[in-house]
């Protein structure tokens, strides 16, 4: 019989462990309370304080759910046992069991993080990671498997010892119960299990070529398919050989929002408008421009595009896609409330980097700074399955955060370059960049605040990474039989200063290319052959580029850059190309900014809630202008790259030799005065708009 006096204090020790937890954390996350995203002005944030309390309030009723199912094990193994010995519950031992349970299985996820992906841990640790050194020295894939199995065996093997106890003595409700216990216990299991989409072959298809886009966030030219020091992209290498590696593509602003905006419309952003990432209301709309992705949709393209939390923007600008599988606007202050404090944050952390935990949490699925690579691997290549069933023509944009800062790679890429010596607190990830203030604070530190060696074998780890999990997809791609029919594109939105002008980064300077270089690699089926293009190619040139590949008139739609296609199909020679580009938003005024230098507020003093509904952070309209005044510009026509930079005394212009120095150390302005008076007057379109 059904002893209701034992359940009922089992249940009771359950819900009493977890409550307890849940307020403590709460507490603890209050006390040191912390949030995500930008600073921003005390009057916004006490306009959404009921929405912080919402926000918490939901984030507590998880958190006490998942106590409680982690406490269960315990308390509901311990019932089990006495079941066995035909003993009734105790509250002191079934209290002692469910603690333990609780806190095994905390430490299990989060030994499990620590190994796999501590950028996670670090995302929102108040603590430096430093300290888990000596624990994460203990940790292999092996021990973890291992814990892994007697923490799962142990309670399973008690209940379903006490099942059968039960029905032996005919005890069918208990028997039911201990028999439900693992199988609901294997059905959670089976919801957050991220499986390996299998290759569908593809059937009788069109003619039309598909479009198959992989880009990681800032990543740098000089690493891909280059002369740099480490091989880091071996597939991609390999790759190349078969398609067309523009060696020089520029994008306009290297800032993600603008980036995209341009390379997805083939626009210069003084035309679509998005000059930063803060985009806000109207502004998504990108002045009405066309779109490659609508264009393509209209020509019976299924069009997808899958990120993480760096690729919002593919989505919340008005690009058409028809299927989103990314997360809401990153920069939506209520987004990042949903987010929490930072204890409270970092245990639910744990729980949710697989479907059950994008579906229910995911604010904390797409948690700034923690790339999700292998998981949009797999939600890329399910897409490239989904279209070969579907016999579509289509556009898919997996846009990765692999490469971008704080440079957390998974495991065991982050291990690959970092030296064993090293035991500062960027061991597993740029440390530093976990609180809104720091951030800002980093921008305007010198070179020597920086572990800078240690920062870029964590960069080089990220960029292997990527390579890989682009092997893995285009070898899905294959598999379904679609690579001879798929134009397939390597991008980045921008590239990544390290010091190599005083500032770190992405778009703070436009004297050195770094930011604004990209690495471009376009794999033609029709054409597959390797060809390397050293000219000045723009990422405004690949929306009527993959176009005119796929059988459409980008001549008619009136597109800013150009058709490549005859130069991918060797039709052509590559034509001379102008290449402008300018800075993003300073979040500080940097160490390399003269005195004399335009400047602006710092960035809490810029930015708004035009909308306090929508509550996406956007920029105040006068700090607008004075942004675009101060932006630091260039244009290159052929080997010159001239440069204004915007002063309170007037504009002063540098002149470089890209022919004779690259790295543009010289400026020869004086030497060349008629180049530069001419160029002022090529570019005065770009100069002041």
């Amino acid at each position: 019989m059904l002893n209701l006096q034992d359940w009922m204090i089992t249940i009771g020790v359950t819900a009493l462990i977890a409550t307890i937890f849940t307020l403590g954390l709460a507490l603890k996350s209050l006390k040191n309370f912390t949030r995500t995203g930008p600073q921003l002005r005390d009057e916004i944030l006490t306009h959404y304080r009921l929405e912080l309390a919402i926000s918490i309030t939901r984030l507590m009723a998880w958190t006490w759910l998942i106590a409680f199912a982690l406490t269960a094990i315990g308390t509901t193994s311990y019932l089990g046992a006495q079941k066995i010995m035909g003993q009734a519950s105790d509250f002191l031992p079934c209290l002692a069991a469910g603690v333990l349970s609780a806190l095994l299985l905390i430490g299990y996820f989060f030994t499990h993080d620590l190994l796999y992906l501590p950028a996670n841990i670090e995302a929102s640790s108040n603590y430096r990671i430093s300290r888990f050194f000596p624990l994460w020295n203990i940790l292999n894939p092996m021990r973890l498997k291992v814990a892994a199995w007697l923490l799962a065996v142990i309670p399973t093997t008690i209940w379903g010892a006490a099942a059968i106890g039960s029905a032996m003595r005919m005890d069918w409700m208990n028997a039911i119960i201990f028999f439900a216990l693992p199988v609901f216990s294997f059905l959670l299991y089976l919801g957050t299990r991220q499986r390996e989409p299998q290759p569908i072959k593809a059937g009788a298809r069109n003619e039309q070529l598909n479009i198959l886009m992989i880009g990681s966030d800032s990543l740098r030219a000089d690493r891909v398919n280059s002369g740099y020091h480490r091989e880091l992209t071996p597939f991609i290498n390999q790759l190349s050989k078969q398609g067309t590696h523009f060696e020089n593509c520029f994008v306009p602003c290297a800032r993600t929002a603008p980036s995209l905006a341009s390379m997805l419309t083939g626009t210069w952003p003084q035309r679509h408008g998005i000059r930063d990432n803060f985009v806000a209301g109207e502004e998504c709309a990108m002045n009405g421009v066309p779109t490659m992705v609508k264009v393509l949709r209209k020509a019976g393209y299924q069009t997808v595009a899958i990120s993480d939390w760096c690729g919002a923007d593919l989505c919340k600008l008005e690009f058409g896609f028809e299927e989103c599988n990314l997360p809401d606007d990153q920069w939506n202050i209520k987004y990042l409330l949903r987010q929490g404090p930072k204890d409270i944050r970092l245990f639910l952390s744990l729980f949710v980097r697989n479907p059950l935990g994008k579906r229910f949490l995911p604010e904390l699925y797409y948690l700034a700074g923690v790339p999700t690579t292998s998981q949009l691997g797999r939600d890329a290549r399910a897409a490239i399955s989904k279209a070969a069933r579907d016999g579509q023509p289509f556009l898919i944009n997996a846009f990765m955060s692999t490469t971008h800062g704080p440079f957390g790679s998974e495991y065991p890429f982050y291990t690959q370059y970092s030296g064993a010596d090293y035991s500062g607190n960027s061991k597993f990830v740029m440390c530093g960049l976990n609180e809104p203030f720091e951030v800002i604070r980093q921008q305007g530190y010198s070179k020597e605040k920086f572990d800078l060696d240690q920062i870029v074998d964590l960069y080089d780890s990220c960029v292997r990474n990527f390579d890989a999990e682009v092997e893995k997809t285009i070898t899905h791609l294959d598999r379904c039989g679609l690579k001879d029919k798929t134009i397939i594109v390597i991008y980045s939105d921008h590239g990544m200063e390290f010091f190599e002008r005083g500032t770190w980064g992405q778009g703070n300077s436009v004297i050195v290319d770094d930011s604004a270089r990209i690495p471009l690699i376009v794999v033609d089926p029709l054409t597959p052959q390797g060809k390397r293009i050293s000219q000045v190619a723009r990422t405004i040139d690949i929306a009527p580029t993959l176009l005119a590949m796929t059988g459409q008139s980008p001549a008619s739609i009136g597109f800013d850059g150009i058709s490549l296609v005859d130069v991918i199909r060797g039709k052509s020679s590559m034509p001379e190309l102008n290449a402008y580009y300018e800075t993003g938003i300073w979040f500080t005024k940097i160490p390399v900014l003269d005195d004399d230098h335009l400047l602006y507020p710092e960035l809490p003093d810029l930015l708004d809630v035009p909308n306090k509904e929508s509550a996406t952070i956007g920029l105040k309209p006068a700090a607008r202008e004075l942004i675009r005044l101060a932006k630091d510009r260039a244009l290159r026509v052929g080997q010159w790259k001239l440069v204004r930079v915007p002063c309170k005394s007037g504009p002063k212009w540098h002149l470089f030799n890209m022919g004779n120095d690259p790295n543009c150390e010289r400026d020869v302005g004086k030497e060349y005065p008629d180049i530069v008076e001419a160029l002022r007057k090529h570019g005065s379109e770009f100069w002041l708009n």
